[in-house]
């Protein structure tokens, strides 16, 4: 395992803050891969999302008549997300609002994570598209459960010669879930590199704030929304067609 110095890598790609910079080097099964800036990001992520759920699983254990503090913060996220998930799927919510939950809040911080300086992990499609894959797999999943032979003659619909257009059909959720939320993450992180690139050291302190709030908080928030949304809309057309 080999530790590097991201000043080169910095320097050949002209310290653009959006690229994905290799951090140390190793060797499996006799393949050199490598840890990135994504992973280390993820961790982080991941990491205070755990002592997030830990913290709020001890208060949980003695909730206060009144919420208040972080017993407040947590029943109001549950609230909005229950309230999300009933909206889209209805007595089926249940089934689904632990994984669109999960999802949603993931997305969500890793999307907005480059407001605490962190290149976000949804700017990389090597995470966008294991999630599209995901839902993917929740989809036809239900599809087979729900419909059972149906989902195979569906593909059939209107006539057999549409089977091979309904396939790349089927095929294009995943990619579409995945493209659409990598590049629009993408190019906010892009955007933001050119800004901070751009403007002198002593303006950098206020004028990005501003776009901060369109490009990580507010785009990040939206297309947070958009996946989980699209997911659920897939998975209600799968389920009601049973």
């Amino acid at each position: 395992m080999e530790l590097v110095s991201t000043a080169g890598a910095a320097a050949a790609g002209n310290d653009m803050g959006f690229m994905i910079k290799g951090l140390i080097r190793y060797e499996l099964f006799g393949q050199e891969l490598w840890i990135t800036t994504t992973h280390v990001c993820m961790l982080i992520i991941d990491v205070v999302l755990i002592l997030f759920f830990l913290a709020v699983k001890k208060k949980m254990k003695t909730p206060d008549d009144v919420p208040q503090g972080l017993q407040n913060v947590a029943e109001i996220i549950v609230e909005m997300l229950d309230n999300m998930v009933k909206g889209s799927l209805g007595s089926n919510a249940g089934k689904f609002a632990n994984y669109i939950g999960c999802i949603f809040i993931f997305i969500l911080i890793s999307n907005i994570s480059g407001v605490f300086g962190l290149r976000p992990p949804t700017a990389d499609y090597g995470v966008t598209l294991p999630l599209g894959l995901l839902s993917f797999c929740i989809i036809q999943f239900n599809n087979i459960k729900h419909n059972k032979l149906g989902a195979a003659k569906a593909l059939l619909d209107p006539i057999p010669l549409f089977l091979p257009v309904n396939i790349i059909g089927e095929v294009a959720v995943p990619i579409s879930l995945s493209l659409r939320l990598f590049g629009n993450v993408l190019s906010g992180t892009v955007m933001m590199a050119l800004v901070y690139g751009l403007l002198p050291i002593f303006l950098r302190f206020g004028i990005p704030s501003v776009l901060h709030v369109y490009f990580d908080l507010f785009a990040g928030a939206i297309q947070t929304y958009v996946f989980c949304m699209l997911t659920m809309t897939y998975v209600n057309d799968k389920i009601s067609d049973a």
